[in-house]
């Protein structure tokens, strides 16, 4: 799968797989994810590490205001809304690239103001701006993995992986919620 994903980043063309089962696209999805969650887990290590070692000052980030309030506002607005508004956004306009040339800069274009847009998550200090690569890259990965089955699939695979990446962030924080249990 990782394969496809770097074949298509070389040269990404709006080509639609031909392949419409099911259970072959609920796979693709599944596999996507888990690379999704994978290498974001890893990603957030790797800023958890820098931050500890080098006592950074990224400032406070937008979940946290979230996790104060209601687990049902939480799961709307993290696992409905947001994949809903930022695929129509970012991955939805893709189709008038369709058959241009210029589909792949479109595709970086894209990819990339949807992970740099995710730096708003985050309270704004200089740290913050010169560590802004570091801090999105999950943003990017997902980014480009949601980019790769809207193409392959269309916009309505891309908000279920980007609702199921949503939902398996911030499932635990909800449970907590729920069970009223205290989040450190």
């Amino acid at each position: 799968m990782l394969k496809s994903i770097f074949v298509f980043l070389k040269n990404p063309i709006y080509q639609e797989d031909e392949n419409i089962d099911f259970n072959y696209r609920y796979k693709v999805l599944f596999q996507l994810l888990l690379y999704a969650l994978l290498i974001s887990y890893a990603l957030g290590v790797l800023n958890q590490g820098l931050d500890s070692v080098f006592d950074l000052d990224i400032g406070k980030h937008a979940s946290e205001e979230f996790l104060k309030g209601s687990p049902w506002l939480l799961f709307l607005m993290a696992v409905i809304l947001a994949p809903l508004l930022e695929e129509f956004f970012f991955r939805g306009p893709l189709i008038f690239f369709k058959n241009k040339r210029f589909f792949s800069y479109a595709f970086y274009l894209v990819t990339l103001i949807f992970a740099f847009y995710h730096i708003l998550n985050f309270e704004f200090t200089p740290t913050t701006l010169w560590l802004s690569p570091l801090l999105v890259a999950p943003q990017l990965c997902i980014g480009v993995f949601l980019g790769y089955i809207r193409v392959r699939f269309g916009l309505v695979w891309s908000i279920a992986l980007h609702a199921a990446y949503n939902l398996i962030l911030i499932g635990p924080f909800m449970l907590f919620k729920f069970l009223d249990l205290p989040i450190k």
